[in-house]
């Protein structure tokens, strides 16, 4: 049985390294250890931080905003603890037995890279177009600029 947990521990493990070795290999990505736990961050912020609790679980945390509604109706989901719940962060947490759902991590992690990569990254990413998000100027500051010029 000892060996039985073994090798589900070891997929554990497999599957915490598959998922911070892809959030490593994002455009600027770069590994940090404040607080005792791995995290990569994105210029000098984390979009997510991955370590074990209590020697037993093993968990992500990430800044989601499209699936946040979907992750947290998942059983292993929860609003992250400090406050950052409030802004989008989600913590998903897997115990002895649990099998990580590898890929879906994976899909939260990019998420939460490009809501916290800036503009010039994230187009490097997989040469994908970058959303632009124009600000909206009010109709008189426009027409002022127009008659200055």
């Amino acid at each position: 049985m000892a060996a039985r947990q073994s090798t589900k521990s070891d997929a554990r493990m497999r599957a915490a390294q598959e998922v911070y070795d892809y959030a490593l290999s994002l455009p600027g990505a770069w590994e940090d250890h404040p607080w005792g736990e791995n995290v990569a961050k994105v210029g000098n912020k984390v979009f997510l931080f991955s370590g074990w609790h209590e020697g037993t679980e093993w968990g992500v945390s990430v800044k989601l905003v499209q699936s946040l509604a979907a992750a947290m109706a998942l059983p292993f989901c929860e609003a992250t603890r400090y406050g950052l719940g409030k802004a989008g962060w989600v913590s998903a947490r897997f115990a002895a037995g649990e099998k990580p759902l590898t890929e879906l991590l994976k899909s939260w992690v990019r998420e939460s890279y490009s809501n916290i990569a800036p503009k010039k990254l994230l187009a490097q990413l997989d040469n994908e177009p970058v959303q632009v998000r124009l600000k909206r100027v009010p109709a008189k500051k426009a027409a002022a600029k127009r008659v200055q010029k």
